[in-house]
């Protein structure tokens, strides 16, 4: 029997230690990012998880987490399958889910220490459960996805009847009452409640005047009930009125351009938001953010000295807080007067 010294056997038990330390710490640095001090200047979706961490999806830059101290940026270099982050979702469990629609379509799950690309199977039935997850897709393809926990689907949309022309889907919304709306461009909205689809096929959320299909890019509901599509008409859905006349909808002229202007091209939006006071935020490209208490407009100018930033989106978070994505200048904070660089 051949016998070793207890001295080895010590050195040997530190040399594993070691060894195992070494690889959690570079598999942790693999896994949890680098830590950067200021965000990609072109910031596409904004998101708060349960834990109160802000999630901020770049353009080509990856993904990045604020946890209220440090900020730390995610790349392919640590799992995700493209730079380019197009939506951000999190199911009841804290698992966050990152879209990203170029170069092709992909949807990731982090789970809070690695990032998991999901496989999807190819579906017709559609369903529709009060836990699912609903995905956009790559352009051009008519096509979402559903997940359901266990299972990825992708799905394809049916056409608006007497309608061939082909779509991609732009924006996914869920309602007060469960039901899931696709804003597509250029054929305007579909609602799917679980047995049918119901097209919205008016000219405001379809070929947009004279500067080509802008889609609808934003869905909400309003203090009553009634649906915005980021264009200036207002639409009711579920209202006695309606139903009583057995419709699927009424359409009424609201805002009209933003700015009160009858020729204005104010009159189409890229987001909106409703926060805990029931006003409605409207997010422009380049002419900033206006607020609608229901009687009056406020503009909201976004300047850097002279320069005018362009806006892209605006997202209303746990603590009823607004922020806004740039396409240029990273992320804007509202302090209650005004709209701020967001900075560490």
């Amino acid at each position: 029997m051949i016998k070793i010294h207890k001295s080895v056997i010590v050195l040997l038990s530190v040399c594993a230690l070691l060894m195992s330390c070494n690889r959690q710490s570079n598999k942790g640095h693999h896994l949890y990012g680098n830590s950067v001090s200021e965000l990609s200047s072109s910031v596409m979706v904004i998101y708060q998880d349960q834990r109160g961490h802000y999630w901020f999806g770049s353009w080509d830059e990856g993904l990045y987490r604020y946890n209220g101290q440090s900020l730390v940026n995610f790349t392919t270099d640590h799992g995700l399958p493209t730079n380019r982050i197009d939506d951000i979702k999190e199911d009841e469990f804290g698992n966050l889910y990152i879209t990203s629609c170029h170069p092709k379509s992909t949807i990731t799950k982090y789970d809070g220490t690695k990032f998991t690309r999901l496989e999807y199977k190819v579906s017709a039935d559609w369903e529709l459960q009060s836990k699912d997850l609903w995905f956009r897709h790559a352009f051009q393809t008519e096509k979402v996805y559903r997940y359901d926990g266990t299972n990825l689907y992708e799905l394809t949309i049916p056409k608006p009847p007497n309608l061939e022309n082909s779509f991609e889907v732009y924006s996914i919304y869920k309602d007060r009452k469960g039901n899931i709306w696709f804003g597509t461009n250029p054929v305007g909205v579909c609602r799917f409640d679980g047995t049918s689809f119901d097209w919205i096929i008016e000219e405001d959320v379809t070929e947009f005047r004279d500067e080509g299909a802008n889609g609808v890019r934003s869905i909400t509901e309003d203090a009553s009930g009634d649906f915005w599509f980021n264009t200036e008409f207002r639409y009711s859905v579920y209202d006695s009125v309606t139903i009583s006349r057995g419709k699927f909808y009424s359409r009424h002229r609201s805002l009209g351009g933003l700015d009160g202007k009858r020729d204005s091209h104010l009159d189409e939006y890229l987001s909106i938001v409703k926060d805990d006071e029931d006003n409605l935020w409207f997010v422009s490209y380049r002419d900033g953010v206006w607020k609608y208490d229901g009687s009056e407009i406020t503009q909201y100018v976004i300047k850097e000295g002279n320069q005018t930033i362009t806006t892209y989106s605006i997202y209303l978070d746990n603590n009823d807080e607004l922020w806004l994505g740039t396409h240029e200048n990273g992320v804007y904070k509202f302090n209650g007067t005004h709209f701020e660089k967001f900075t560490l």
